[in-house]
């Protein structure tokens, strides 16, 4: 892996990772594009831009991270136990659906989804636009439709937003919620991944490591912000259109 490699990537991880378009699909194919070799070191780098991403969701929700929002987080966890029990029963079935093909068909099932749930969504005044007020039954809902994500280019912002729509969240508080979700998730995983891969965090490996650390936190802190601008004016519409464009070339070229 190059400095390019790592910016490219650091890049990707950084936009991708809490929009609904799939950060573990656009990697996969990120990599087979650049012929990046499935390394330790790469594996170790990839733990590294996830971490990135975590930070970037606590600087933009610095006031949520108290014991003052305990309650929300007593919910987050309810939410994150689904996808949690299920892949670490199914970890190993699920490294052998990693694919390209996968990830295309995945793409365009997503879009699909989001097409259709776009055009019967209605927002109502009882629905909830505030993340706080999200009830432990709807967080577990939530927590179920996440687990959808474990299959390579499903989404797990994806998973989670539909989720929180179908269960009465305004698109803004679903986005959000998915977003404070991400940090057991990501830290879940990157923990697991940290204690698999912390033999490769040597000095001969530290600036790449940091530059993709560095670009993949401006990009995903700056994402986060301009995301929610986005919907205060528009749908998912384009999210759904744009899965089902990029899976249709990915299959395409394979």
């Amino acid at each position: 892996m190059t400095f390019l490699d790592s910016t490219i990537l650091g890049i990707i991880e950084g936009f991708t990772e809490f929009l609904p378009i799939s950060s573990t699909g656009h990697l996969i194919v990120a990599t087979q594009f650049l012929n990046i070799e499935q390394t330790d070191v790469t594996k170790a780098y990839e733990v590294i831009i996830q971490f990135a991403a975590i930070l970037a969701v606590i600087l933009n929700y610095p006031t949520k991270f108290t014991f003052k929002h305990i309650e929300l987080w007593k919910k987050l966890t309810l939410a994150f136990l689904p996808i949690g029990i299920v892949g670490f029963l199914l970890a190993s079935k699920i490294k052998t659906l990693f694919s390209v093909e996968v990830v295309a068909i995945m793409f365009i099932v997503g879009g699909v989804v989001f097409l259709m749930v776009e055009k019967f969504y209605k927002p109502k005044a009882h629905f909830i636009d505030d993340v706080e007020n999200v009830s432990y039954k709807q967080a577990l809902y939530i927590g179920i439709a996440q687990i959808f994500a474990l299959i390579p280019g499903t989404s797990r912002a994806g998973s989670t937003i539909i989720g929180a729509m179908l269960v009465g969240l305004t698109r803004k508080a679903s986005a959000e919620f998915s977003f404070l979700l991400a940090f057991p998730v990501m830290c879940a995983t990157t923990g697991y991944d940290l204690l698999k891969h912390y033999k490769e965090f040597n000095d001969t490996n530290l600036m790449l490591l940091a530059v993709g650390f560095v670009v993949s936190f401006i990009v995903a802190f700056l994402t986060i912000k301009l995301f929610l601008k986005f919907l205060e004016n528009f749908t998912f519409v384009a999210f759904g259109i744009y899965r089902i464009l990029f899976g249709i070339v990915l299959l395409a070229f394979i």
